[in-house]
């Protein structure tokens, strides 16, 4: 019997869907399965363990379903962990992006890249390494399979520090991969593709047609010269100017990739993207979240004038956005790999993955061996294996390389307690333009957040 441990599985956006694609899998729950659902969201955990039991016996699986408040009981003796942790995620989120612009820090979101992203990885880095460190007690020889973000930053606080094996894991080159699908008028079952550099930050190395064999790079170059700049604006522009200068089509989309460059403001909406009235209060002070924060190209300007403040704005990846069942009643599949991963463990299957994130450890050659990467690779019994890349283009190299540091000095600064490392780490960060400004801006992200921080002295 295989147990798998789900950690934050009251997750609006992963919880639902993950939970399904676990019981819609034969090699899975063959010999029967415990699924442990662990979550201090209660009214979450709920809805999602409803959910479960509602799959399980539409299935006729005879899962064993636990929810708990418990993470030790959850993860002992588990198989797999899987995480997708985010507190009070909107209201700290809206700190992260707004309080370093306020201090003239023109960060594209500050959820991945960006100097907000640092107090971001900080907190989700404290609650991820003390699961790992429990799970190097209860189950140390389970895989981690995490979906928090920043992925990197996290994956490899875990690599550094613990000694679990850990693989991140994200949806943003599948969004890549559909973007090429449609430019290219190709159906994504007949695209080939080889992407590797850093989560939200990675560069397709390989495009083609696999029924032909066809290199489509020559396509792809042809089409975006000829293509109209307003087309998709928001999500590609900045992607067709990095595609012209450095030659290869990034991924996932310009307001992620953005997060890492200093000048990808001028390829994004911020001034919408960030606006609320601070007369009326901040978003972590009154909840209103600004609408167009993290969806600025999906706001529907076409309203009425008056509005209508009884109908809440759901985020997106809500679960009344996820259509979880077809119109036949079969249940979807939500395209993540964690499944495809804990099956090729089970079964000893080969399976392709398009992308993890991992240690690098000479995967891409020009990159260092300790940063964690994203690239494509094998998963069986043996585990995952990367697949060797070519050397990424220098100047992409160079971007991710200083990124690196950033990231190694965020751990040390989270395993020494020290701010002195931090500020380091801020003082680099490609957004920071003003000394005086850092420092203060530190110290009053410490000072707004230190309910939820790691201890920094």
């Amino acid at each position: 019997m295989i147990k798998i441990a789900y950690i934050g599985a009251g997750s609006i956006q992963f919880g639902p869907i993950i939970v399904q694609d676990i019981l819609l899998s034969d090699t899975l729950c063959q010999n029967g399965i415990e699924l442990y659902l662990m979550d201090i969201e209660l009214s979450h955990l709920d809805h999602v363990y409803k959910h479960a039991e509602y799959v399980n016996v539409r299935l006729n699986r005879n899962a064993k379903i636990i929810k708990t408040v418990d993470r030790e009981e959850a993860i002992s003796n588990s198989d797999f962990v899987i995480c997708a942790l985010e507190k009070d995620r909107n209201i700290f989120w809206s700190q992260d992006f707004h309080i370093p612009r306020k201090y003239g820090f023109k960060q594209v979101y500050g959820e991945n890249g960006g100097v907000g992203s640092l107090f971001h990885a900080l907190r989700n880095i404290k609650t991820i390494v003390d699961l790992a460190r429990d799970m190097e007690k209860l189950c140390p020889k389970s895989i981690l399979l995490n979906f928090s973000n920043p992925e990197h930053k996290i994956c490899e606080a875990v690599t550094r520090l613990t000694k679990i094996n850990t693989v991140g894991l994200c949806h943003g080159v599948f969004m890549g991969r559909a973007q090429l699908s449609e430019l290219l008028n190709i159906p994504l079952s007949d695209l080939q593709t080889k992407a590797c550099g850093m989560n939200h930050f990675s560069w397709f190395q390989e495009i083609k047609q696999k029924s032909t064999g066809e290199d489509l790079y020559p396509k792809l170059k042809s089409i975006e010269k000829d293509g109209d700049w307003m087309a998709k604006w928001h999500e590609l522009a900045l992607g067709r100017i990095l595609f012209r200068r450095f030659g290869q089509w990034p991924s996932p989309a310009s307001n992620h990739y953005g997060e890492y460059i200093r000048w990808a403001e001028e390829f994004v909406i911020p001034q919408l993207q960030f606006f609320y009235d601070p007369i009326d209060g901040h978003p972590w002070e009154n909840n209103q979240i600004p609408e167009g924060v993290y969806t600025v190209d999906r706001v529907n300007y076409n309203r009425k004038w008056k509005k209508d403040w009884d109908k809440k704005l759901l985020p997106v990846g809500s679960v009344e956005e996820i259509q979880l069942e077809n119109k036949d009643g079969s249940f979807k599949s939500s395209g993540e790999i964690a499944t495809l991963i804990m099956e090729s463990v089970v079964s000893n299957e080969k399976k392709w993955l398009e992308a993890v994130n991992i240690p690098n450890n000479g995967a891409i050659p020009n990159l260092p061996d300790d940063l964690v990467v994203e690239v494509p690779a094998y998963c069986d019994a043996d585990g995952i294996k990367a697949i060797k890349m070519d050397p990424i283009p220098e100047a992409i190299a160079a971007t991710i390389r200083l990124h690196a540091s950033i990231h190694k000095l965020l751990v040390e600064a989270y395993n020494e307690k020290s701010k002195d490392k931090l500020l380091q780490a801020i003082l680099i960060e490609p957004t920071v333009n003003s000394y005086r400004n850092a420092v203060d801006m530190c110290n009053e992200m410490l000072e707004l957040q230190k309910d939820v921080l790691p201890i920094i002295k």
